[in-house]
């Protein structure tokens, strides 16, 4: 069981793991910052691509010592990104990283039919949490990717991140299904896809993980909540998932936990055939960070 996002660094470290990294129009300080860390703990060998000389500026300004990196000079941020995307295809890079590029961009790269990384039918956002408050690391899906995901989306966003932790040595990940109330309501759609899911799970058509729903936050994260309320359940209280009912909850969740829990997150895209490092701008360099060990360890 991981409790802080730097157990993450430490089980990297023990095992050798060291992947090859391609981050896309590189002359952005905070990814630099973030890929330099990693960079000189031997967990990741870098391939920047991007405007070398305003790289390299960047790199003088603040000390770095990215000596042994590859640099590929490229200006136009398109193109940056098909020579980033091309190279993780190609195999001669295992991550793809998010730089100075508008994520629309990215992901075109990204869902590009003859050199892009398209795998399953849906790419999904995971953000791993440390919050002070929980006895272990808390995974949040999808507030990133999936506006409105339905019962199908919601099976592949499941399966994505359930594959992530079984990969991380988690192998019976517990997903709570929020939503408003832990009761079956017809007239809400997000208590009747955690009950399909529910019972998905238990026909064993969603394999290696428990899955209970719906519940509400307060039952998923809280043992005494959900004793107080007469929950019976085997994910109450000790949720590894926590399966959002659409963008807007999961945005306000990931942001409250970052900006009134001062929570520490690492995040990811996963679906696709290799990991993305897709942060925002308002991420902190230390988010960027674990999000490099997110992605070295899938």
């Amino acid at each position: 069981m991981f409790k802080k996002l730097s157990d993450l660094e430490q089980l990297i470290i023990k095992n050798s793991l060291c992947r090859t990294l391609a981050l896309a129009v590189s002359q952005d300080s905070n990814s630099l910052d973030a890929v330099h860390r990693a960079y000189q703990l031997g967990i990741i060998k870098p391939i920047l691509i991007g405007d070398e000389k305003l790289t390299k500026e960047i790199i003088e300004a603040n000390n770095y010592d990215f000596t042994g990196a590859r640099f590929i000079d490229e200006s136009d941020h398109e193109k940056c990104v098909k020579i980033a995307v091309s190279l993780v295809h190609d195999g001669e890079a295992h991550t793809l990283m998010k730089g100075k590029v508008a994520t629309p961009v990215l992901l075109k790269g990204v869902l590009n039919r003859e050199w892009g990384l398209r795998k399953s039918s849906l790419l999904s956002h995971f953000a791993l949490f440390e919050v002070n408050t929980y006895h272990k690391l808390i995974g949040v899906t999808d507030v990133a990717m999936n506006i409105a995901p339905n019962l199908k989306d919601k099976i592949h966003i499941v399966n994505n991140s359930v594959a992530y932790l079984n990969k991380m040595g988690i192998p019976k990940p517990k997903v709570a299904v929020l939503g408003a109330i832990e009761m079956v309501n017809e007239n809400m759609q997000a208590t009747l896809d955690a009950a399909l899911l529910s019972k998905m799970q238990q026909r064993d058509q969603i394999k290696n993980c428990i899955i209970d729903g719906p519940l509400a936050f307060d039952n998923a994260v809280s043992f005494e909540s959900a004793k107080h309320k007469n929950i019976k359940s085997a994910v109450a209280g000790d949720t590894d998932i926590l399966l959002m009912p659409d963008i807007e909850v999961g945005n306000v969740l990931y942001k409250s936990l970052v900006f009134f829990a001062k929570a520490k997150v690492a995040s990811i895209v996963l679906g696709a055939s290799a990991p993305i490092v897709l942060t925002s701008r308002s991420d902190s360099d230390e988010s960027k960070y674990y999000s490099i060990l997110l992605a070295a360890l899938a």
